[in-house]
C-alpha cells in the first residue's frame, strides 16, 4: 500500500495461504511504514531486512530449507522484494547495510515498483508521491538514498528475477517492469505480461493469473 501505514499486508493473506496450500512455506513480513515512528528511511528497509534474516532463527524450529528462499511482493512490496535481493551490494557505510544478509534464490515482483526515481514523480495525492516520503525527498534532493534503495539503480542482481505485471495496471505502470528488464540485459531477468489484468489480479488466487504465479514460484524453488 504505497509504503503507507494506512495499509497493511492483509490484502495478500489469501495469496500466502494459497502458496502454503501448494507446498511452499510462507513468511509474510510486516514493517514500519510511512506514518509510523521510524518508518521510511531507513526503518522500512531495516525492518524487511531483519525479518528476512530472522528466517535463520525460524529454521531452528520449522523444517525450512534456507538454500531455497525467494522473495515475492506486490506493488510497493514488489519494490522491497527486489531490494532484498540487491542489498548485498550495499557498502558498509550505508544506513541500510547488514552483515551477512540471507541469500535468496530468486525474486517475483508482482506489479512491482522497480525504479523509485521515475516512480516518485506524480500527483501529490497519488501513490507516486509516497516515494519521496519514503526516502525523505525527491531524487535531486536525496540522490544517495535513491541509489541505495531503488532496485534499478542496484543492477545487476545476482539471482533470477521473474517480473509479473498486468497490462492495464493504472497504479504501477507496466513500463516499470519493462524498463527494469531492458536495463538488466540479462537472461535471468524476464517479464510475464498479464494481458487485460490490472493492479490487483496478480495477488488473487482466484484470478486467471494465479497458475502462472504459483508455477513461477515453484520453478525458482525447484519444486515439482
Amino acid at each position: 500500500g504505497c509504503w503507507l501505514n494506512a495499509f497493511d499486508y492483509k490484502h495478500i493473506t489469501s495469496l500466502a495461504q494459497a502458496l502454503t496450500a501448494s507446498g511452499i512455506a510462507t513468511w509474510t513480513l510486516e514493517f514500519r511504514r510511512i506514518g509510523d515512528a521510524g518508518g521510511g528511511w531507513p526503518g522500512t528497509f531495516l525492518d524487511v531486512a531483519a525479518a528476512t534474516d530472522h528466517l535463520r532463527e525460524l529454521a531452528k524450529k520449522y523444517p525450512l530449507d534456507l538454500k531455497r528462499v525467494i522473495s515475492m511482493g506486490h506493488s510497493a512490496g514488489g519494490h522491497l522484494a527486489l531490494w532484498l535481493a540487491a542489498r548485498d551490494q550495499l557498502l558498509r557505510d550505508s544506513d541500510l547495510y547488514a552483515n551477512d544478509p540471507l541469500p535468496l534464490s530468486g525474486v517475483i515482483p508482482l506489479a512491482g515498483i522497480s525504479d523509485l526515481k521515475t516512480y516518485s514523480v506524480g500527483a501529490p495525492d497519488s501513490c507516486n508521491s509516497a516515494g519521496s516520503a519514503l526516502l525523505g525527498g525527491m531524487p535531486d534532493e536525496q540522490p544517495a538514498r535513491y541509489a541505495q534503495a531503488s532496485p534499478l539503480a542496484l543492477l545487476p542482481l545476482k539471482v533470477p528475477v521473474k517480473l509479473i505485471h498486468g497490462s492495464f495496471d493504472s497504479i504501477v505502470p507496466l513500463k516499470q517492469s519493462q524498463d527494469f528488464v531492458a536495463a538488466a540485459k540479462s537472461r535471468s531477468v524476464d517479464l510475464t505480461v498479464l494481458e487485460g489484468a490490472g493492479h490487483f489480479e496478480p495477488v488473487s488466487p482466484v484470478s486467471s493469473a494465479w497458475p502462472k504465479i504459483v508455477a513461477t514460484a515453484k520453478q525458482l524453488l525447484k519444486l515439482p
